[in-house]
């Protein structure tokens, strides 16, 4: 896993920016009732920079919403966002009583987790913290929403893949193992995200692939292919992201 103390600072042009946030916030909003007629708890887990916390804040004033992330470096670029609103937290021991909140999200948290006992702890958390009739909301699908059938997929097709802890099937069985029942879905386009050869050799040398870490002697097999692709800095097509929503049974 990347260190993200060390790429809080460049995290978010490297990753599409505010119109991939404004895209993210637009469909995990979506996917939450609004209730005008009484505030609501929100609780934004692994938060990042905040650069889509604060977006959810802003589109739904009524919400109180709290950032929470286990890095230092992201927490405190999301707490100049949203000042007074983030804390340090750790994803599978929520400092939180038991039904806080109206809505918890995980926006990009669960495909790092390479533990399966851990993205279940972390479900289970959010459930846990969950009031009954709220919504959780997270990402799912996200490495493969990155295989867009370009030139720089059939290159890396070969690569060796671990089972992706964030596939909607196996989400929605801890969500159920939870106590939570489907509740709608959306996707999203990863402004920016599209690969292009250039950025993917760089990517894989820095180990943003998982199972090739830096130093295998695939990463630079891989490299070589990819160098020798055409247009070395045109963006392939984004990907795009996809959305599942869970609902707590309300009481009675």
């Amino acid at each position: 896993m990347l260190d993200y103390d060390k790429e809080a600072g460049a995290y978010d042009a490297t990753r599409g920016g505010e119109a991939r946030a404004e895209a993210a916030a637009d469909a995990v909003l979506g996917l939450i009732p609004s209730r005008p007629d009484r505030p609501g708890r929100l609780l934004d887990l692994a938060c990042g920079t905040g650069i889509v916390t604060r977006r959810l804040a802003a589109a739904r004033p009524a919400l109180q919403v709290t950032g929470a992330d286990r890095a230092h470096g992201m927490a405190r670029l999301a707490a100049a966002r949203l000042p007074g609103s983030v804390l340090l937290a750790d994803s599978c021991q929520l400092p939180f009583p038991d039904a806080t909140f109206d809505a918890v999200t995980t926006v990009w948290l669960l495909h790092l987790i390479a533990d399966t006992a851990e993205v279940r702890a972390i479900v289970a958390e959010c459930a846990r913290v969950l009031r009954p009739g709220g919504v959780y909301v997270t990402t799912v699908d996200k490495a493969a929403a990155h295989d867009v059938g370009s030139d720089i997929d059939a290159v890396l097709a070969s690569r060796p893949r671990r089972p992706a802890p964030d596939e909607a099937a196996v989400v929605a069985a801890h969500a159920s193992d939870s106590g939570l029942s489907p509740a709608g879905q959306a996707a999203f386009l990863g402004h920016g995200q599209g690969r292009t050869p250039r950025s993917t050799i760089a990517d894989l040398r820095r180990g943003c692939f998982t199972v090739l870490r830096p130093g295998d002697p695939r990463v630079e097999r891989f490299a070589d292919q990819l160098a020798a692709l055409p247009d070395q800095d045109r963006h392939r097509p984004d990907p795009r992201f996809r959305v599942r929503a869970f609902r707590k049974p309300a009481d009675g």
